[in-house]
């Protein structure tokens, strides 16, 4: 009911603006209504994706985490595996001769007098490569004599470590302890190793902390350095370099996969860089431990000739065909023959003046010579030497034989 009287037209446009009046609330409320869906619709779009993004990361942050804990998991594994049958060595000597031998006093100092026990001088690391008690270690950790070493093992107990063999072409000695049923390693095969490959280091760091352990990658492989310490250099060939910290202290110790299986013998630092060290490839190992299992010494097998390197100068002042191998040449003496009778290299027909370019397919050069890659093999077993011999290239076998002190 309306509250004063209007006409029909009146009537009508009343009815019409309140029509219109009512249209345009009925479409704001149903493009609110619209609206509020629509926007809820992609409201939930957005909050979606960063959802949809956040399950991806949960997808694959789980697969890295996994890959680094296998990986945590492999080293512990590994770690577990090789530590107790990696030793340290132990190196006492009694100082009282050194103080009777030094009227200034230097070792002690002007105030204090000399000891009455042994005292320890120094240490290093080793790995029981036998149940019965033969450890693997460096020659220059045991090359003094007059001293006493002790092998302490991974659980503490001390015992008394003889020399077997030290060998006189590698930086390689073992030694061995009274003692049965002992962890020992399991060997790898360094001739499988892959720069950038994990490796572990565990040994006796400084010479105190026994049994750490340090992890890193091979940075570089069949390096050739010279190694020198107490007086004296040697040169390794084709070594394993890596970035595990390799301490004074480690020398001896192992160098091992993440399948807990040694392929290198610490061995080596350069104490001009960080984290460059480097260790002996287990493989050139080897036939050293079988020989010493075997004979109780270290066998190194021969050919049996006297020779000279061959390097660009001697090649330009011999007028030789080749700037790499070994020359077969008498010594300077009448009964220093080219090629010693009866010996291997006599057997398989070399005589002077013969060139050995290769050992089963490895160029002799100033990155491999003779006597190293011999240390790879033992006496008994065959190798492939490619000669030059009067202008022909030529293949010939040798069997090796052991070689006479």
């Amino acid at each position: 009911m309306f509250p004063f009287k209007k006409s029909d037209d009146d009537i009508n446009k009343y009815y019409m603006r309140e029509g219109l009046i009512i249209v345009v609330l009925l479409s704001l409320i149903i493009g609110g209504v619209a609206g509020g869906i629509v926007g809820a619709t992609v409201s939930g779009s957005f909050r979606y994706f960063p959802q949809y993004t956040a399950s991806k990361q949960a997808q694959i942050s789980p697969q890295e985490n996994t890959l680094k804990v296998e990986e945590e998991s492999q080293t512990i594994d590994t770690v577990k595996k090789v530590s107790p049958a990696v030793v340290s060595i132990v190196i006492k000597a009694d100082l009282s001769k050194y103080y009777q031998n030094d009227p200034f006093n230097f070792w002690y100092g002007y105030s204090q007098s000399a000891p009455q026990d042994k005292q320890t001088i120094g240490g290093g690391s080793g790995f029981i490569i036998s149940a019965d008690g033969m450890i693997l270690t460096n020659k220059h950790v045991v090359d003094q004599d007059g001293v006493e070493y002790t092998a302490v093992t991974s659980d503490g107990k001390q015992y008394p470590a003889n020399v077997l063999a030290r060998d006189p072409s590698n930086d390689i000695a073992i030694v061995k302890i009274e003692a049965s049923n002992l962890p020992v390693v399991e060997l790898g095969d360094s001739d499988t190793l892959q720069i950038g490959q994990t490796v572990i280091a565990i040994g006796n760091s400084l010479a105190q902390y026994q049994n750490t352990v340090t992890k890193g990658v091979v940075s570089g492989l069949a390096r050739n350095i010279t190694a020198g310490g107490n007086g004296a250099s040697e040169q390794l060939e084709d070594v394993i370099q890596t970035d595990a910290a390799i301490n004074p202290g480690n020398s001896g110790g192992p160098l091992v996969n993440l399948a807990g299986q040694v392929i290198g013998v610490n061995t080596a630092i350069d104490q001009q860089g960080q984290l460059v060290g480097f260790s002996i490839p287990i493989n050139s190992v080897k036939s050293t431990i079988e020989s010493v299992k075997k004979t109780g010494k270290i066998v190194r097998p021969f050919i049996g000739i006297r020779y000279s390197p061959i390097t660009k100068q001697f090649a330009q002042a011999n007028d030789l065909p080749f700037e790499y191998g070994i020359y077969i040449v008498r010594g300077s003496r009448s009964e220093d023959s080219a090629i010693v009778k009866d010996s291997p290299a006599d057997k398989a027909g070399l005589k002077e003046g013969d060139i050995i370019l290769e050992i089963n397919g490895v160029k002799i050069n100033e990155d491999h010579s003779l006597v190293g890659q011999l240390a790879k093999y033992s006496a008994g077993n065959e190798v492939i030497l490619k000669i030059s011999s009067g202008g022909a290239i030529k293949d010939i076998k040798v069997k090796l034989e052991e070689k006479k002190e």
